[in-house]
């Protein structure tokens, strides 16, 4: 009866995918699965040039690769880069500056959808941060339940630097790893921490030398749950994790809402315009140089 309530409880958080074809020009794929023959952990890799910045079809590749490793029975997920220097760069700007509205709305929908993926992921998952993972790549990377990550690269919600306010439930997110008044500072100063000061503060939970000892320290955290069942290991992350899970899905449509309106704000849309301009200006300027 108690695992029929804890089931039934469980199928109500699942997200609501918003599945879109990836585009025909795409010729390489925005996620890489490889499931090690021994050990039957899964490594996904966000495979996204230059920086795996998060547009719609990268984070729906991201949900279908997590649905791909728990349907084939891996024995957990390590979520990784492609890139050798950058793990993820956060949301794509692109989606976000001078916005088609409806195109907004699904892309806010598949981004509350990869974080609930994550973070509900029925499988053991440990992010090896090989990379820089600001904003959306921090909230990636503490959607994992373990997180090792490269020396001199930074992790952090810094949202505020750009006039951006995160979501609630991207603070919740934060609030499951950090103690709650060094979160509240982190996230008001749009904090960067460097890998040292992330480990200090537990945002990781180790330093690793290369991408390969981050795997293999990943591989040996996932191994950590040999002895537990698999169903009462699922079942017990979830039920830990219902209660922020619940915030998002009680109210999605109000979180969509919230952020459509604060995206569509002068205060926002003027700060990526001038972003946008420094850029260009930049790229004059090399231009220029050569």
């Amino acid at each position: 009866m108690l695992r029929s309530k804890i089931l039934d409880t469980i199928s109500l958080l699942k997200p609501v995918i918003h599945r879109r074809c990836m585009s025909s020009a795409s010729k390489v794929p925005l996620t890489l699965v490889e499931v090690d023959d021994k050990s039957g952990i899964a490594t996904l890799s966000l495979n996204r040039p230059p920086v795996n910045s998060l547009n719609i079809d990268l984070m729906n590749s991201i949900i279908e690769s997590i649905t791909q490793i728990e349907s084939n029975k891996s024995r957990g997920l390590i979520l990784t880069s492609a890139n050798d220097r950058v793990f993820c760069a956060g949301l794509d700007l692109n989606e976000l500056h001078k916005p088609n509205q409806e195109r907004l709305k699904e892309f806010w929908a598949v981004f509350q959808d990869v974080w609930l993926a994550l973070h509900l992921c029925s499988v053991p998952t440990a992010a090896a941060i090989n990379g820089q993972a600001p904003a959306g790549g921090c909230l990636l990377a503490t959607a994992c339940e373990y997180r090792v990550m490269l020396p001199q690269m930074n992790i952090g919600l810094n949202e505020t630097q750009f006039a951006y306010m995160a979501p609630k439930w991207v603070m919740l997110s934060y609030l499951s790893v950090l103690p709650r008044r060094l979160a509240e500072r982190a996230l008001t100063q749009g904090k960067l921490f460097t890998t040292a000061e992330a480990l200090e503060v537990g945002l990781v939970d180790e330093i690793a030398a290369t991408k390969e000892d981050a795997l293999a320290n990943c591989s040996t955290f996932i191994g950590s749950f040999i002895k537990a069942n698999p169903l009462a290991r699922s079942l017990t992350k979830k039920q830990i994790r219902e209660s922020d899970v619940q915030k998002l899905i009680a109210d999605r449509a109000g979180d969509l809402k919230e952020c459509v309106e604060y995206i569509n704000s002068p205060l926002l849309q003027e700060g990526l315009g001038t972003y946008f301009e420094a850029l260009k200006q930049k790229s004059r300027s090399k231009a220029g140089k050569s």
